[in-house]
């Protein structure tokens, strides 16, 4: 595979994982169906394990925003309510919600979910850059990214278009 072609497919890497905005677990699917079929080449085989290890990660904090933001909200607006008002009754046509109930413990939920709206546009917007830089033919490792899938096992190249250097230590520190 061409220099050109290696640093398209890199790109076309990074930007299957937008397909999570229209095909649920997209963001997986596609990365590793394409980094599968060409990781032979140090460069793709790179930036693939890069984009599953982020969407990995980015799975992760989702999760431990929902498991902080979900039961603390639930808690907050359902604590004084009695169950059967709220298998049976009214929801929240009696006066039993109030804005004063989502005081105190309940601003742990709301900033659990601002972070979370936050890590979803940061994903976007690093994605793209991601793209950006191996269609430049240049590594790329996402921030606060965890190492799922080991990604010092292939010492990458500097670009797509130099060969690896075997004295090279990884990432090029």
């Amino acid at each position: 595979m061409d220099s050109n072609n290696t640093k398209s497919y890199a790109t076309l890497i990074h930007l299957s994982a937008l397909t999570q905005y229209f095909i649920p677990f997209g963001g997986f699917i596609f990365p590793i169906l394409l980094w599968s079929a060409k990781k032979q080449s140090p460069f793709v085989d790179h930036h693939g394990k890069q984009v599953i290890n982020f969407q990995l990660s980015v799975l992760l904090y989702s999760l431990i925003m929902g498991m902080i933001a979900i039961p603390v909200l639930l808690f907050t607006v359902f604590r004084d309510m009695p169950f059967e008002t709220i298998i049976n009754g009214p929801h929240f046509s009696d006066g039993d919600f109030t804005p004063a109930k989502l005081t105190g413990i309940a601003i742990i939920a709301i900033v659990a979910i601002v972070i979370f709206a936050f890590l979803k546009i940061a994903e976007f917007f690093l994605l793209i850059c991601g793209a950006v830089m191996a269609s430049n033919g240049k590594l790329y490792r996402y921030p606060f990214t965890i190492g799922f899938i080991n990604t010092f096992d292939r010492i990458p190249a500097e670009s797509a278009d130099t060969p690896p250097n075997p004295d090279h230590t990884a990432y090029g520190t």
